[in-house]
């Protein structure tokens, strides 16, 4: 709810309200399960839209779906406006966009293998440092050589390109073992299994369509209905990890300014850190850092503050405490630590008050603003003016079917990429290949018809030779020097034999030289 320009939070001593200016400074929303977590990011996430700031925000339980229909007054809600002193209040729906990964929920939504990178990737295939290090080369050698890595069929397909061609890319790139190629490929089968083939493809996201507003001015509450998706906490948690680094990437520098120019709230947080190698922590502390000059405001929603890394709770300058359970030693440890990041309050103990709190109550301490971190209070959170809850699938088809995006995500497409380049370039290997086979065989062929040509030749030439000297012998020896008429009788008749004989004996060499190539 908006009073005054800034953003009602809740009430304790004196009302808190949170100051546009400094929501880009990030914040955390904590509390155990069932202590109104959920209800304090919606009225955030209304507040947020009704000043014109568009917000992402991810449903992993269905139940902030009614952000599209306006709330019902009951009596719970009436004692706490009661409270507030609250006369004015009205309940509101808020522009909505639903978007699922698996295209059941909302809009399909998509990433390209290109865009998520290899660190990310390697994080949801659950790759060693070697292993990343071999994707890295694979990512390196497909744009050195100008092919688009759209999908898993695209990465595949390079995977056993590059596999088949290692020793060529050994000295350029370094070493890719098979081992490592292997591994790679077992994950991606996992990978698709779980079904998250279907998010990689095309029509990818684009991040600017989350950043808009209806026609009234209100921001779109962008919801990823996150039911089925919550069940791969490590497809969820990079899915997340992946969209911030592209507001990262995507948006220019603005500086200080008077609203975010969107919000970003990542529920159940300490997903995104668990199992998370040193290297993406790091790179997530500095895109929390950095992203705050870009207008973008990120939110933490996890039940315990220990969830989040040091490094990265240092950056978190707007903090709203639900209740903690401390049960054990381990526990009793985190709400002293959750107690001691708090600016105290001398009117009342924080680690004491942490544990007592009520459902919709809430130790919150905000930037004021001068950006300096108030006072903590305990107070109680707001009510959203929506409805608190799912809605029925056909209310949902209804919101999808009349968003203006309705039809630019819905069908995939399959573009010339990796795979079919690669493919082209092995069926024309195989023609050239092929191609050479057939010229061998032809030179072969052509150079022993003429080799037996020439030789043929020399044979004829030399028996016609060898034939007029061998008749002129026989003729003079059969004439004894006789007439001239008995010559010439018995010249045809010793020609007309030796004819005969010469000819089987020239067949006989020639056989013998060519095996059947006389036959």
């Amino acid at each position: 709810m908006i009073c005054d320009n800034k953003i009602f939070v809740g009430r304790g001593t004196d009302n808190v309200y949170l100051y546009p200016r400094m929501a880009n400074r990030h914040g955390l929303i904590a509390g155990a399960t069932g202590t109104g977590k959920t209800i304090t990011l919606e009225v955030l996430a209304e507040s947020f839209s009704q000043m014109g700031v568009p917000v992402f925000l991810a449903d992993v339980k269905g139940d902030i779906a009614g952000l599209c229909r306006p709330g019902q007054m009951n009596e719970n809600i009436r004692k706490r406006l009661d409270k507030f002193g609250i006369n004015d209040f009205e309940f509101s729906r808020f522009p909505v966009r639903f978007f699922d990964v698996y295209g059941e929920g909302g809009h399909p939504v998509r990433t390209t293998i290109s865009e998520m990178g290899p660190i990310l990737l390697s994080r949801l295939l659950g790759l060693t440092e070697v292993q990343e290090g071999v994707l890295s080369i694979i990512f390196r050698i497909a744009d050195d050589n100008g092919l688009l890595l759209i999908d898993l069929k695209d990465l595949r397909a390079m995977l056993n390109y590059v596999g088949e061609h290692a020793a060529e890319y050994t000295t350029s790139y370094g070493n890719v073992s098979k081992q490592s190629l292997g591994a790679i490929q077992r994950n991606l089968l996992q990978l698709e299994d779980e079904g998250g083939d279907i998010f990689f493809g095309e029509p990818a996201l684009d991040i600017n369509d989350w950043m808009r507003t209806d026609d009234s001015g209100k921001g779109y509450v962008n919801i990823l209905h996150c039911v089925k998706l919550f069940q791969h906490p490590m497809l969820y948690s990079t899915f997340l990890l992946w969209m911030l680094s592209e507001l990262f990437e995507s948006l220019p520098e603005l500086g200080d300014v008077e609203k975010p120019r969107m919000v970003f709230f990542f529920d159940e947080a300490h997903l995104l850190f668990k199992d998370a190698p040193k290297a993406l922590i790091t790179k997530v502390e500095q895109v929390v850092k950095l992203i705050r000059s870009k207008g973008v405001g990120v939110y933490f929603v996890t039940q315990n503050p220990s969830d989040i890394p040091n490094s990265v709770l240092a950056q978190l300058g707007n903090r709203i405490q639900h209740a903690l359970r401390a049960y054990t030693p381990a526990e009793q440890k985190a709400v002293r630590a959750a107690a001691q990041s708090f600016r105290q309050n001398p009117d009342f103990s924080t680690e004491d008050v942490i544990t007592d709190l009520a459902v919709g109550e809430a130790l919150v301490s905000l930037l004021d603003n001068d950006g300096v971190p108030t006072m903590v209070q305990r107070c109680k959170i707001m009510c959203p003016q929506s409805s608190m809850g799912a809605i029925n699938d056909d209310r949902r088809r209804a919101e999808i079917q009349a968003s203006d995006l309705y039809g630019k995500y819905e069908n995939a497409i399959d573009r010339q990429s990796a795979y079919e380049d690669i493919m082209a370039a092995k069926e024309q290997e195989q023609q050239d290949e092929q191609q050479q086979v057939e010229n061998k065989k032809t030179t072969s062929s052509g150079t022993g018809r003429q080799k037996k040509s020439a030789i043929e030749k020399g044979l004829n030439s030399g028996m016609s030779s060898v034939t007029r000297q061998v008749s002129g012998n026989i003729v003079r020896s059969l004439t004894g020097g006789k007439t001239k008429s008995a010559k010439s009788i018995a010249q045809q008749a010793g020609t007309s034999i030796l004819s005969t004989v010469l000819r089987e004996v020239g067949n006989g060499i020639i056989r013998n030289l060519f095996g059947t190539m006389s036959k």
